[in-house]
């Protein structure tokens, strides 16, 4: 892709922002209806190419040039939406693939994983993007690119990616036949270093969990 084409968008802003308006939107509205689990046998697959396509917004949000607000001083919103109940929706969903072991930094040397949660992620990522769509929706629309952008740099970005390894892991072990090993307890309370992860995730056998998911394991 050549240089030109990268930053066509900036010749159209209208236009870059009504795209990833829609994909952060459509993003919002089919995770809170998995996390409804009408549909169970599909959460995962789903999940995998929700969170997927919502990266995409991510890159082109991560290789525009920096976007300055209008104002100096962010407006008020007002108190955030509570995705307490999303989120509780998703680990009963999930459970028991929802903790998994992620690095943050890998550019940052000798550090240990740490137990984070599917669930935790996607709820914080859509009070992420859910704020810039408020300013979005209030006609904001400089505010809310910036908002997507920093907090794609900030926080939402990693967050998601981190998921996306997660889904993207569960759904090759099924589909592959490599029965993951059972979880034991791992729980993100607990400080565990690598080689307790090591051990200690994975025990929850790809052949129990496929039919729930939805997963089909490989012939």
């Amino acid at each position: 892709m050549s240089d030109a084409t990268l930053h066509a968008i900036t010749r159209d802003p209208d236009d870059f922002a009504v795209q990833i308006s829609d994909q952060i939107e459509s993003f919002i509205v089919a995770v809170t209806e998995i996390a409804k689990g009408d549909e169970p046998d599909s959460a995962v697959p789903f999940l995998l190419l929700e969170v997927s396509q919502l990266l995409l917004a991510g890159g082109r949000l991560g290789a525009h040039e920096d976007i300055v607000p209008d104002e100096r001083y962010e407006p008020d919103l007002g108190p955030e939406a509570d995705v307490d109940d999303l989120r509780e929706s998703l680990a009963r969903l999930l459970d028991p693939i929802d903790v998994y072991s992620e690095v943050f930094d890998p550019y940052e040397p000798r550090k240990a994983p740490v137990a984070c949660r599917i669930s935790d992620d996607l709820a914080d990522v859509l009070t992420d993007l859910r704020h810039g769509l408020a300013h979005y929706r209030e006609g904001r629309t400089t505010e809310a690119l910036w908002w997507w952008q920093f907090s794609y740099f900030s926080n939402w970005g990693s967050t998601a990616s981190a998921s996306l390894r997660a889904l993207q892991s569960l759904v090759a072990h099924v589909r592959l036949n490599q029965p993951l090993e059972d979880l034991n307890g791992l729980d993100t309370d607990e400080d565990l270093m690598e080689d307790a992860l090591a051990e200690e995730a994975g025990k929850v056998m790809a052949e129990e969990i496929a039919g729930p998911l939805g997963l089909r394991p490989a012939t």
